[in-house]
């Protein structure tokens, strides 16, 4: 199993390279960030920096989405890291959330999104795409490769990851919804003619090492919320009894508004609503003995890589527990 590590791209930047760095130093294959410019600061200003300080580390967003950067744009972007520091970047994107709702719009179509993660990767990887209706080519990328991994929670979402991504990611680490999913993953790929096996699977959750509970889960519930807003369009759309897995969908029963100014931060006042139980479920909490429990269930339903959110008090110490006690047990 690999392991990545995501962070916000809070000011100052020089402190996300800081933890990059450590993250690499410490066997992490893969640095992410979110992608939401009105509440962070550029990603891909500050992926240069971290590659630049790194040797091996491969960077993306978790998640970008097709629709705050036009598709020329996000490919650029890629194709000039991977041109600058040898194809170290990966493409994890999806529908979009707050980088889309801070700016009053919606998330994007399925539909949208799947001809971006198309036109992403061609034109990343130097080959001519039909592009707003012309022929689009970026004549310099030589050898680029870019692999597109594509976030999702609902059944129309998982079929288009198997038919059409590079790898899945999956925000929240409950073995039953992993199991859920990857399986419409694994099955959609299958019909599609393609090797299930080819696409990569990544869960991606907050993990904090310690033995305070309360704390820990007090410090982690912001996450709830933030599966919430997209549990929350997966019942408008298919109701609460629909194909969507109840381990899902019941947390959010009372959920009232959510508030983007405290978005993905210890505290927020937006997830009240969330139980304990969820973030056991959906976070690893406790020492490290029981992250390397439930990363090993993980590993055996199909997980190949684990990324751990770090937003919470204690970034620091939980990242070289990882380093030194749950990598070593996993690899």
């Amino acid at each position: 199993m690999d392991f990545g590590v995501v962070l916000q791209t809070d000011p100052p930047a020089a402190d996300v390279v800081g933890l990059m760095v450590e993250a690499e130093r410490l066997g992490f294959s893969h640095g992410w960030t979110f992608d939401s410019c009105v509440l962070w600061q550029e990603p891909f200003v500050i992926y240069s920096q971290i590659l630049a300080k790194t040797s091996t580390l491969v960077v993306g967003p978790m998640v970008t989405n097709p629709s705050t950067r036009d598709w020329s744009v996000t490919a650029s972007l890629f194709a000039t890291l991977n041109d600058m520091y040898g194809n170290r970047t990966v493409c994890g994107i999806g529908r979009g959330d707050s980088a889309r709702r801070v700016i009053g719009q919606k998330p994007a179509s399925l539909a949208v999104l799947r001809e971006a993660m198309h036109v992403i990767r061609e034109l990343a990887e130097g080959r001519e795409v039909v592009h707003h209706g012309s022929p689009v080519r970026i004549g310099w990328v030589r050898d680029g490769r870019l692999e597109v991994w594509m976030a999702a929670y609902g059944p129309r979402a998982l079929k288009m990851v198997g038919e059409h991504a590079d790898g899945f990611i999956l925000q929240t680490a409950d073995p039953a919804i992993a199991r859920w999913t990857i399986d419409s993953v694994r099955a959609a790929a299958r019909e599609a003619g393609r090797d299930p096996g080819g696409i990569t699977v990544c869960v991606a959750a907050p993990a904090y090492v310690g033995t305070d509970l309360a704390h820990q889960r007090d410090q982690l519930r912001w996450f709830g919320g933030m599966v919430g807003n997209h549990v929350a369009d997966l019942v408008e759309r298919y109701g609460d009894s629909g194909p969507v897995p109840r381990e899902l969908t019941d947390y959010i029963k009372g959920r009232e508004s959510y508030d983007y100014a405290h978005h993905g931060k210890a505290g927020n006042p937006s997830t009240d609503f969330v139980p304990d139980e969820i973030v056991d479920r959906f976070c690893l909490v406790g020492p490290a003995a029981a992250h390397v429990e439930r990363l090993q269930e993980l590993k055996e339903l199909g997980v190949d890589q684990f990324s751990l959110y770090l937003m919470h008090d204690d970034k620091e110490k939980t990242l070289a527990a990882y380093g030194d006690e749950v990598i070593p047990a996993l690899r």
